[in-house]
């Protein structure tokens, strides 16, 4: 069997780490266009739900850009509030991947 020489040794970590980050990225885009779809087809009755999207008309509730920029607003919190039941939001039950990717798809608007 033979060895690696010594830059190979030393590119491989490098190529496995940029490999790995590479996946983490998909799957981090899947998720976001997940939660996008599910935005939009279950919160958008009530909520604009991005950058450019056609909202609701009327007294509705806030936009979902000014819901991420909230100080308040981490990924816990969103969590524990779209769990939890609300007078003026009606009772979706969330899959686990729902949760995850509308979760993932709101934070990613703070900075937009």
């Amino acid at each position: 069997m033979r060895s690696l020489s010594a830059p190979a040794a030393l590119l491989l970590p490098l190529l496995l780490a940029a490999t790995q980050a590479s996946a983490q990225g998909a799957l981090q885009q899947e998720r976001l266009s997940f939660g996008r779809v599910v935005a939009e087809s279950w919160c958008a009755n009530c909520h604009v739900t991005g950058p450019g999207a056609r909202g609701p008309v009327g007294d509705a509730a806030p936009p979902f850009q000014e819901i991420a920029r909230m100080p308040s607003t981490t990924e816990m919190s969103l969590r524990v509030f779209l769990q939890t039941p609300h007078a003026r939001m009606p009772d979706y039950r969330l899959s686990q991947a729902e949760l995850d990717g509308v979760v993932a798809y709101i934070l990613s608007l703070k900075g937009r």
